[in-house]
């Protein structure tokens, strides 16, 4: 038996996916009626369990039995992964595969959000438990917060449009999962995961238009108005960790590319114009 956190999630769907083909899947959810069409449900091979990580009953419930889970939390102050990984030490789980982020390797990212991913990849390490650390960069399907003004006027308004940024697939952060949670040799590796090259948002912009086949316009923000629109849906700490994160990117910090998925998967990871391409419905 595999668990699955997350499984409504952008990464934790596509595992639990991949999973139900060929193994026993556990999924553990705050809100099922969120997970639409589950694969294996029927069949039995998939399992849900409601509850969330402040609920140790349903959280261990959910862990019973598991050789192995795959771990999203997201939550800015709550101790989840503490709360997980208590859990699952208690009921024998041997082997945590965490979504992290790649900023957690770079010794100059210092914002809230990587130190907090810092801190819960270190309660991991000293739970005893077998883990391999995700660390992706920006996911590709972020760019999908585009979509309304895409939709609405033909329009990107992104930060530092120019600064190049090594996205990646979120289908394939979840097949990296995958491979660790079913394979042997992932224990104790951190795995830092990009996109083939680095893309800047007007070439995101154009690529994007390419695959709508219309062109569209790209509009720079201030940081003020990018401040405004992350307080939109975002609460303040983590809108000044995405600011701060973001003169990174226009630093020129986040534009390396990694051979790691390749060697963890075995093929090279999907570029952003096939991504526009398989999601240009989004934003007709």
């Amino acid at each position: 038996m595999i668990v699955v956190t997350g499984a409504t999630g952008t990464v934790g769907r596509t595992v639990a996916r991949l999973l139900a083909r060929e193994h026993p899947v556990r999924l553990f959810v705050r809100s099922p009626d969120r997970l639409g069409p589950v694969e294996g449900l029927a069949e039995g091979r998939t399992e849900v369990v409601r509850g969330h990580y402040g609920d140790g009953e349903a959280l261990r419930r959910a862990l019973e039995g598991a050789r192995a889970a795959f771990l999203v939390t997201n939550h800015p102050t709550e101790p989840d992964d503490a709360r997980f990984t208590e859990a699952a030490v208690a009921v024998g789980l041997r082997h945590v595969v965490k979504l992290s982020a790649y900023a957690v390797g770079d010794p100059d990212a210092d914002d809230f959000i990587t130190r907090r991913q810092r801190e819960n990849e270190d309660v991991i390490r000293a739970s005893g438990l077998d883990w391999t650390f995700l660390r992706p960069r920006a996911f590709m399907s972020n760019t999908l917060s585009w979509a309304e003004s895409v939709r609405a006027a033909g329009v990107v308004r992104a930060l530092y449009g120019d600064a190049p940024h090594s996205v990646i697939d979120p289908r394939d952060v979840a097949e990296a999962a995958v491979r660790a949670l079913t394979g042997p040799g992932h224990e104790g590796r951190a795995y830092a995961l990009t996109g083939p090259e680095a893309v800047t948002a007007v070439e995101q912009t154009e690529q994007l238009g390419e695959a709508l086949g219309r062109p569209l316009k790209f509009e720079e923000l201030t940081v003020d108005q990018a401040r405004a629109a992350l307080l939109r849906r975002c609460p303040p700490v983590v809108a000044e960790a995405l600011l701060r994160s973001a003169e990174r990117l226009a630093a020129g910090r986040k534009a390396d590319v990694s051979g790691t998925f390749e060697e963890v998967v075995g093929r090279g990871p999907g570029a952003f114009r096939q991504w526009a391409r398989d999601h240009a419905e989004a934003f007709r």
